[in-house]
């Protein structure tokens, strides 16, 4: 059940999506962290953030809509506060980055390369760079190329950057970053959606707009490993509407090499255990010595 992504050493390939999981210590007595194979917590941004006003979560069919903001407790407070805790956990801590501008990431990326409990960064690019009139990095393949070199620079350990899909060709972006330096990818983040509230005629979200996570959104996801494992030859990690065991071995079979488990945390915490049981089970069903023989299998065939 062991992989690698880059350097990073992983004991099984399912991890908490940023955003999902808080700071990891919310979750302590309804799961047993040692036992996931990675922990990614809240994005972290320079300084802290209050995020959007409410309401900024709604439900949808087979989702959730959410306009949080990115709000987070910045960087000082995060390595003060919240990192303590995370030492005492016996499974890698990725932190999730985002920012305003490239300074911005390659400053979090300086400061956290020295932190050792971080064994790997994951790029927010789906941020809008204040200094190109708002527009995402991540729908740029020259902005996405600059953050993701910036942040190269400045971090020794892995770089996992997470692609947007609200985009017209994840692959040109993908193939970007992974030019820059990046070791790995994380894809998707959500979809851009909304909803509307029949009674009071208004959005249910105060932004209006909102990242639609959630089952609804894996076939999407799905489709976008499948192009971008077609085109890169760094890792994938696979993230969108994995709730159960199965759905964990789809997109291992569209050639990701881990997956990341999010919106179901919130209805069942030990979702990511049962995948990790589910996933071993399914390699002990079919004969499978390893995850090598899974990962890109529906390729091959």
């Amino acid at each position: 059940m062991n992989i690698s992504i880059g350097s990073l050493q992983l004991k099984n390939p399912v991890l908490t999506a940023s955003g999902t999981f808080g700071y990891g210590e919310e979750y302590d007595s309804l799961v047993n962290l040692h036992r996931l194979g990675a922990i990614i917590v809240k994005g972290i941004s320079l300084l802290p953030r209050r995020g959007n006003p409410p309401p900024r979560i709604a439900e949808t069919a087979c989702g959730m809509l959410n306009a949080i903001g990115l709000e987070n407790v910045g960087l000082e407070s995060f390595l003060a506060k919240k990192l303590t805790f995370l030492q005492s956990i016996n499974t890698p801590l990725i932190v999730n980055i985002l920012g305003d501008t490239v300074e911005d990431y390659q400053q979090l990326a300086d400061r956290l390369n020295g932190v050792e409990k971080v064994a790997a960064l994951e790029v927010n690019i789906s941020c809008p760079n204040v200094k190109q009139g708002g527009v995402a990095f991540g729908t740029d393949p020259n902005m996405a190329h600059a953050v993701t070199k910036g942040v190269r620079r400045h971090f020794s350990r892995p770089v996992i950057v997470k692609l947007s899909p609200n985009v017209t060709d994840i692959t040109e972006i993908a193939r970007a970053v992974e030019e820059a330096g990046a070791d790995a990818l994380s894809l998707i983040n959500t979809v851009l959606g909304m909803a509307i509230d029949i009674k009071t005629c208004k959005p249910k979200l105060a932004n209006i707009f909102g990242g639609l996570s959630g089952p609804a959104i894996k076939p999407i996801a799905l489709r976008m490993v499948w192009q971008v494992a077609e085109c890169v030859s760094i890792p994938i990690i696979g993230i969108g509407g994995i709730t159960t065991p199965e759905d964990a071995v789809e997109f291992m079979l569209a050639g990701a090499s881990a997956v990341q488990v999010g919106t179901t945390n919130f209805i069942n915490p030990k979702a990511a255990e049962e995948i990790i049981q589910g996933i071993g089970t399914y390699l002990a069903e079919n004969k499978m010595a390893s995850l090598q023989e899974l990962i890109g299998r529906a390729r091959r065939a």
